[in-house]
C-alpha cells in the first residue's frame, strides 16, 4: 500500500540519501515514482565512491570500517536489498558468508623504520594514559565541550602502540573532537581489544561503492525512484507552515539551466548537509592533485545559506574553516604483475584480504596501506591488483622523498612506500599505476563541536525539512561511519512519516562486563 499524494525529494545522492529512499519504500508506503533524488555528479554514492578501470587505473578515495557486531541500521537496510553477484541473497547475507570465509588477522599492523615488525601485544600505556583515558572515557559530553583530545591526554600517550593503531584504524587526529573519541571508545570499545589484529573489522566481496552502492541503487531504480544526475541544487524557497519551516520550492542548475521543482504542502525534503569529501581531487603518475577548496566545489553553500540566522540548521563553519585540520591525502595503485603483493604476503604474513591496515609508525607521514581481497572491483580483470593506502600528515616531508605529501605525484608517493618497506621500486612496481587524491575536509566532522553545531535529523522548527549526513546530531553514535548516514537516514524517514517500526537500538557493548573486561585487560597488557 502507498500512501497518496506525498512525494520526497532527496538532495545528494550518498548513502543517506539512498537509504532514506529505501526505508520511504519498504517501511513507509511511498510509491518508487514519488521519490527523486538530486545529485550534482554524474554517479550516485556519494563519499562511498569507487571509478576508473584496469588501463586507466582505479580510483578509490576510502573505505569506510564495517562490523557486524554494530551497524545496526546498515544491516537492517541491506538485508533487505538483493546482492547483485549472489542471486537469492541480500547483501548481508552475501557480506557475512564472504566473511566467514576470508576471516581478518592482522600479522604486521605496525612496522618501525627498521621494518620490523611492532610488538602489539601491549599497547604501551603508562599508569598515567591509563589514568587520563579513564578519565576521558568517563566524562560527561557536558564536561568535554568543544575540547580537543589533546586537552584531555598527556604527549606521551600519541606515542604508544595504542594511539598509533586507533588513530589510523579511525582516522583521529589529536586535535580533534574529544567528544567523539569518546564516543568511538564506547561505540567501538569490543574493538579496544582486537584492535592489532583488527578481528571485528568485516569486510564487503568488493570495494564498498559496487558492493553497497551498485546494489542499492539497482534495487531502487527498480522501484521507480527518479535521479537526476548532473543536477546542483542552489536554494530552497522557504515558508512558515504551522508556525515551523518548511521548504515550498526547490532551485537546482542542470546543463546549465536554472530550475525550479515546486514542494507541495505535504512533501517532504531530505538534504545531505555537506559532505566529507567535498573539494575532493585527483592526481596522476606524474602529477600531484590540485589544491581546491569549498570555493571551488560549493558542497558547503547550501548548508551555510540555511543555516544563517537560523542556528537550529547547525554551525557549517565550526567544521570547514580548517583544511589544515581536516584533510589528509589516499591513493589508489593499480598493478598488472603480482611483484607487490608477492612481497608483502611474505613480508606481514598475511595473504590478501586478511590482514587490513599496515601503518608505517614513523613515517613522517604518518602512512598506511591496505591489500584488500582481489579483485577489488567487480569485473577488475585477471592479472590486475589493486590496493589502497593513506596518510594523516600529508602535510610533511616525507622519509624517502623531500617535499609533502601533498605536493607527490604517483610516483613519488611509490617511491616513499617502497623506501618504507625496503622493496626495489623497480621490481615491484614496474607496471604500477599510483593516483593520489587529496580530500581537503575529508575528517571535518572530526572538528571540536558544542551542542548545536550540528542539527538534528529533524529540526525541532522544522516542518518538512530532514537533514541526513555525517554533520546532524546523534546521541550516542559516531561519524565517519556509513552507519551514521544510515542511522540519520532512518530517523529522519520514521519521525517525518510517523512510522511506529522502531529504528534499532545502538548495541550497548560498552555496558557488557565482559566487554569492559577485555578491554581493562588489554590496557594493562
Amino acid at each position: 500500500m502507498t500512501k497518496n499524494n506525498i512525494k520526497a525529494y532527496l538532495v545528494g545522492g550518498g548513502i543517506g540519501s539512498l537509504a532514506a529512499a529505501a526505508f520511504m519504500l519498504r517501511d513507509g508506503g511511498i510509491a518508487g515514482a514519488d521519490i527523486t533524488i538530486f545529485e550534482a555528479a554524474p554517479l550516485g554514492g556519494g563519499s562511498l565512491d569507487g571509478g576508473g578501470h584496469a588501463e586507466r587505473g582505479y580510483t578509490l578515495r576510502g573505505g569506510r570500517m564495517l562490523t557486524t557486531d554494530n551497524y545496526e541500521c546498515t544491516w537492517d537496510l541491506f538485508k533487505s536489498i538483493p546482492s547483485l553477484s549472489q542471486p537469492g541473497h541480500s547483501v548481508y547475507q552475501e557480506t557475512i558468508a564472504f566473511n566467514e570465509v576470508n576471516i581478518p588477522h592482522s600479522m604486521a599492523r605496525l612496522v618501525d623504520q627498521n621494518r620490523f615488525k611492532v610488538d602489539v601485544s601491549s599497547m604501551g600505556f603508562s599508569m598515567q594514559d591509563r589514568l587520563e583515558l579513564l578519565k576521558l572515557t568517563e566524562a560527561d559530553e557536558a564536561a568535554l565541550g568543544s575540547s580537543c583530545i589533546t586537552d584531555w591526554l598527556s604527549p606521551d600517550f600519541f606515542k604508544t602502540e595504542f594511539w598509533f593503531m586507533w588513530a589510523t584504524t579511525f582516522a583521529f587526529q589529536p586535535w580533534h573532537s574529544a567528544v567523539e573519541f569518546k564516543r568511538y571508545l564506547h561505540r567501538f570499545m569490543m574493538e579496544f581489544s582486537r584492535i592489532e589484529t583488527l578481528a571485528g573489522v568485516k569486510r564487503t566481496i568488493y570495494n564498498q561503492y559496487d558492493s553497497l552502492v551498485r546494489p542499492l541503487i539497482a534495487w531502487l531504480q527498480a522501484q521507480g525512484v527518479n535521479f537526476v544526475m548532473d543536477c546542483t541544487v542552489t536554494d530552497f524557497d522557504l515558508a512558515t507552515v504551522e508556525g515551523k519551516i518548511a521548504v515550498a520550492a526547490i532551485h537546482c542548475r542542470r546543463n546549465g539551466i536554472d530550475e525550479v521543482v515546486g514542494v507541495a504542502e505535504g512533501d517532504l525534503v531530505f538534504f545531505q548537509n555537506a559532505s566529507m569529501t567535498d573539494a575532493s581531487s585527483y592526481g596522476t603518475m606524474s602529477s600531484a592533485p590540485a589544491q581546491l577548496n569549498k570555493q571551488d566545489s560549493g558542497g558547503w553553500t547550501l548548508w551555510e545559506k540555511l543555516a544563517e540566522g537560523r542556528p537550529e540548521f547547525g554551525r557549517p563553519a565550526v567544521f570547514n574553516s580548517s583544511i589544515p585540520e581536516s584533510y589528509w591525502a589516499s591513493f589508489t595503485v593499480t598493478l598488472k604483475d603480482t611483484a607487490f603483493f608477492d612481497q608483502m604476503e611474505k613480508f606481514t604474513g598475511n595473504v590478501a584480504g586478511t590482514g587490513g591496515l599496515v601503518t608505517f609508525k614513523d613515517s613522517n607521514w604518518f602512512m598506511s596501506v591496505v591489500l584488500a581481497h582481489q579483485p577489488h572491483f567487480a569485473g577488475q580483470p585477471d592479472g590486475v591488483q589493486v590496493f589502497w593506502g593513506y596518510a594523516l600528515h600529508p602535510d610533511r616531508v616525507g622519509n624517502f622523498v623531500a617535499k609533502p605529501m601533498s605536493e607527490c605525484s604517483g610516483a613519488e608517493i611509490l617511491r616513499e612506500l617502497c623506501g618504507h618497506l625496503n622493496f626495489d621500486l623497480a621490481t615491484t612496481m614496474s607496471q604500477a599505476n599510483c593516483i593520489p587524491c587529496r580530500m581537503p575536509y575529508i575528517t571535518s566532522m572530526f572538528m571540536p563541536r558544542a551542542p548545536g553545531d550540528r542539527p538534528l535529523p529533524v529540526p525541532a522548527n522544522s516542518h518538512n525539512l530532514a537533514f541526513i549526513s555525517q554533520f546532524v546530531e546523534i546521541a550516542d553514535d559516531v561519524v565517519f561511519t556509513v552507519e551514521y548516514s544510515v542511522r540519520a537516514a532512518q530517523m529522519a524517514v520514521y519521525q517525518l512519516l510517523k512510522i511506529e517500526r522502531e529504528v534499532p537500538p545502538i548495541h550497548a557493548h560498552d555496558k557488557s562486563l565482559k566487554v569492559k573486561l577485555d578491554a581493562l585487560i588489554k590496557a594493562f597488557k
